[in-house]
């Protein structure tokens, strides 16, 4: 039965082919007596002068008379796509034909993906190095077919001239070209799209469901698939209710022949604020969602009580984390203070301590749920990518340490004032949820081992799992303290209190204010020219503020309230002739997301610009890949990967093996970042990628926490993947 129906379809698809080819034939033959083609074809170029070495741009460009189409690169149920042959001079050489976003044409049984009016073929022409100065001559012949309610093949030659010169010149057409590149497909291999059956077959037939996501609930979506003999993908679609902000929808394929296909490729498709938007993609098929090879690499590994496990290992490891250490210090102190305290008090205060971390884990996770509902990229540490947060965490730290040097104290009247510095050494009830507080704010640009799988996982699941993961993350964080507290007997090994303890309370104002400067130097940036010049005057009048308060209003004996309006005024200078005035904080730099500088020292590793385009063409290269994922704002990139990844044994051995170095250090990061984290498992950086010379095996994930012979093996182990073997390299 199955064989009867299998030879139905391949009788049906003959006969519709015999019919385009008798059509074609017919009407080219009485081509002479009825009417030739009417589409237009032309060579255009984006240069009239490029220099040796360069890439130019040239266009097939088609003008259809209205009501006539030409077909896309598949052209679907009937039609043919269109071909190019070029005549090229020696030097030469021609790329792949990129094609537009079509047009999906609906017909009683048959889909076709076609062009109409005008579309621009556009197709990049590499000069060799050593090309000669002069003309040259650019010639290719061009076939179609175009079609009405009959269809008539047509062809023509079409020819340009360049000229090789010691500069590039933009062509009258170069504005056309710019044009048409923003009606191209985005490259998809950053989207984190998936692939997956929906169920088993019936007969020959089996839904397939495609998502990716999308920055807004989208009707109209669809894939348009690329051509196969093995295989047809129907022209129905079906929208299908998925997770927010991402899109999903079914498709049906039809087997042809051999077995069901293992990799869909094509355009997934959906409507913009522009027109059309559409993502090239080549997609593993999975068998199901939670177990798909479409699916971030890792993801189905591990159940979830495996991975809040994770979460609460990795936010008990945030403990040791360098973010964290200066509220750790602020913590000690506490207990010491506690050890005189009746047993009940001080398991209050650990409760409420933890009861400050989890609420602001929370909100984190509110805040993540709110930014995917919203169809932006959520990663974690995300709030640092803000600059009035950051500036904020600047002005509230500064106080922390001034606070602990004696700067101003607490008593009730210095509430208005030292709200932020009070609290952190406050051990009262306010004072210890601020400190969960605090030391939440503080861990979110840090990282641990077990805490990226973790986090990687929650931000691709639903609310509910994503509250579940954070609140578990935060449990870790707090556990410490909150044990410590219900275990009065161990704090007797903390030492009595005395005068050491105002030194050491000193000491501990050093690892804050050393916390102050390196957010200082993530936010003066987001300012100007001037930015560090203007923030840091304001710090320096907080700075005074605070000083004249403690001074004179918390230990003076007179003259208390008019140092009180000395305060006030000076708060209000810096705030509005700096803060408002001179910096415009709420109003900052306009940073692109994705955008970040590359810098090394003269021995350094020769960094090159990360995007899907260099990861491909890296890999075409048939060389080890190294890849960095990192932000000036992770204090986990810059304290333990970087110092891994810059040792003279790794770039020794990326020297050694030829092989490529990329980065992506943007201050904000984008969708396309963001998705590439998520892939891997990643909410956020670090992330460090070694990719094999094989460029079908895929990359080595390594640890959070690296060290220099973690990346020399990874890099041994990848140019050993796809290496030529001995006996041929010896040939």
């Amino acid at each position: 039965m199955r064989r009867t129906e299998h030879n139905g379809i391949r009788i049906r698809a003959i006969h519709w082919g015999v019919l385009v080819m008798l059509a074609a034939v017919v009407f080219c033959g009485f081509a002479g007596r009825v009417h030739a083609a009417t589409t237009r074809a032309s060579l255009i170029l984006a240069s009239d002068t490029a220099r040796p070495g360069d890439t130019v741009m040239a266009g097939i460009r088609l003008r259809m008379q209205p009501r006539w189409h030409t077909y896309w690169r598949n052209p679907g149920g009937s039609g043919i796509a269109t071909k190019v042959a070029w005549d090229l001079p020696k030097g030469v050489t021609a790329g792949e034909v990129q094609w537009p976003i079509p047009e999906k044409l609906p017909a009683d049984e048959l889909t076709t993906y076609i062009y109409t009016d005008e579309v621009v073929l556009i197709v990049p022409l590499k000069l060799a190095s050593d090309v000669a100065a002069g003309p040259l001559e650019l010639a290719a012949k061009v076939s179609w077919l175009e079609c009405e309610v009959q269809c008539i093949p047509g062809s023509a030659n079409v020819h340009a001239s360049l000229s090789v010169g010691a500069e590039t010149k933009p062509s009258a057409d170069a504005a056309n070209f710019d044009t048409w590149q923003k009606k191209m497909p985005l490259p998809g291999a950053g989207l984190a799209a998936k692939a997956w059956w929906e169920k088993s077959a019936h007969g020959d037939t089996r839904p397939l469901i495609l998502e990716w996501p999308a920055a807004q609930p989208v009707q109209n979506a669809d894939f348009y698939p690329d051509s196969s003999d093995k295989f047809d993908v129907q022209s129905k679609t079906d929208s299908v209710a998925g997770d927010a902000g991402r899109i999903r929808i079914r498709k049906e394929v039809k087997k042809l022949e051999g077995n069901w296909p293992e990799k869909i490729s094509g355009l997934l498709v959906g409507p913009s604020a522009d027109g059309t938007v559409a993502y090239e993609v080549s997609l593993p098929i999975g068998v199901s969602k939670a177990a798909g090879p479409g699916l971030p690499i890792g993801a189905a590994t591990g159940s979830l009580w495996q991975k809040l496990l994770y979460a609460f290992l990795g936010g008990l490891i945030l403990n040791v984390m360098p973010c964290v250490l200066p509220v750790i210090a602020l913590k000690i102190l506490g207990f010491v203070n506690q050890g005189k305290e009746e047993p009940r008090q001080v398991r209050k205060l650990g409760l409420i301590y933890g009861a400050g971390v989890l609420v602001s884990f929370l909100a984190l996770a509110l805040l993540v749920i709110g930014a995917k509902l919203a169809g932006h990229a959520a990663s974690w540490g995300m709030q640092f990518q803000n600059p009035q947060f950051v500036v904020a965490m600047t002005v509230l730290v500064t106080l922390v340490a001034l606070n602990l040097f004696g700067v101003f104290e607490i008593n009730l009247s210095g509430r208005v004032m030292g709200a932020a510095g009070n609290l952190a050494a406050k051990e009262g009830n306010a004072g210890a949820f601020f400190n969960g507080v605090l030391a939440t704010a503080l861990a979110t640009p840090c990282t641990a081992p077990a805490l990226g799988v973790a986090l990687g996982f929650a931000f691709t699941q639903k609310p509910l799992i994503i509250v579940l993961m954070f609140l578990t993350v935060g449990a870790g964080l707090a556990a410490p303290y909150v044990v410590l507290s219900w275990q009065p007997a161990w704090l007797r090994l903390l030492p009595k209190p005395g005068a050491w303890m105002e030194r050491f309370k000193m000491a501990m104002g050093f690892p804050m204010l050393a916390t102050a400067v390196w957010l200082f130097t993530l936010a003066a940036p987001n300012f100007g020219e001037n930015g560090d010049l203007w923030l840091g005057m304001f710090l320096v009048l907080m700075g005074l503020v605070a000083w004249v308060w403690g001074q004179f209003v918390q230990r003076g004996r007179s003259g208390r309230g008019l140092a009180m309006a000395v305060s006030i005024a000076l708060f209000v200078i810096a705030y509005a002739f700096v803060l408002e005035g001179e910096l415009d904080w709420r109003h900052p730099m306009a940073v692109t997301p994705g955008s970040g500088k590359l810098s090394a020292a003269p021995e350094g590793i020769d960094w090159q610009p990360w995007s899907p385009e260099a990861i491909a063409a890296a890999r075409a290269t048939g060389r080890p890949v190294l890849v960095d994922f990192t932000a000036k704002w992770c204090l986990t990139c810059q304290t333990v990967v970087r110092p891994a990844l810059e040792s003279a044994s790794v770039r020794a051995k990326l020297k050694e093996l030829n092989a490529v170095a990329l980065l992506e250090n943007s201050f904000v990061k984008d969708a396309t970042v963001v998705a590439e984290l998520n892939r891997y498992e990643r909410a956020g950086v670090p992330l460090v990628l070694v990719y094999p010379r094989d460029p079908d095996a895929p990359p080595q994930v390594l640890p959070e926490v690296l060290t220099s012979g973690v990346v020399v093996r990874a890099l041994e182990k990848a140019a050993m993947q796809g290496a030529p073997p001995a006996s041929a390299s010896n040939q």
